[in-house]
């Protein structure tokens, strides 16, 4: 079952001078916590692909329940789908923003460049370097009070894992 899309222009956004900026971590480097800084301090519009995704499912509307179908089996949602995503809250955001923090994202090679050529060029991408030890024992203490159940010490280097073999390798595209 393809999940419902639709045509999005986004001449605005590649039109405007407003910059992008790739945030890219391995979970507990700290993404979130310096771009609630850097949103306060210069006006940036923080996005991540995660919220995009569970804010549409909560939604209720047919391609949240197509998501949430897709998620539960537990499948990657399709790239262009998140891209959709991230278009439509871009340009909602583009009156009001300075920038834009995509937390987390691209994930792999290939969203960076697919993200460029369907979106906009990156300016900048920000990269936490932090020791796995050290991102464990984050995750490990927010664990304590979170609640969230992928904060245990398997499914942390499993993410891990994912992040050095996936992530990683996009901070070495050389135009960015």
């Amino acid at each position: 079952m393809a999940i419902e899309r639709s045509g999005i222009d986004v001449t605005p956004l590649k039109e405007s001078k407003v910059p992008v900026i790739f945030v890219i971590g391995g979970p507990g480097s700290g993404k979130g916590t310096q771009c609630e800084r850097i949103v306060e301090k210069y006006g940036f519009t923080h996005l991540s692909t995660g919220d995009l995704l569970r804010d549409e499912v909560k939604s209720k509307s047919k391609r949240g329940e197509q998501l949430n179908a897709v998620m539960e089996r537990g499948e990657l949602v399709p790239l262009d789908v998140v891209l959709d995503l991230l278009k439509e809250e871009m340009l909602n955001k583009l009156p009001t923003t300075k920038g834009f923090l995509i937390d987390g994202y691209p994930r792999e090679v290939e969203q960076g460049v697919q993200f460029e050529k369907q979106i906009k060029e990156c300016n900048l991408l920000l990269y936490f370097e932090v020791s796995d030890d050290t991102m464990v024992a984050r995750l490990l203490k927010r664990g304590e009070t979170s609640g969230r159940v992928d904060d245990n010490e398997e499914t942390i280097r499993k993410r891990l894992d994912t992040f050095h073999k996936h992530s990683k390798p996009e901070i070495g595209r050389a135009h960015v």
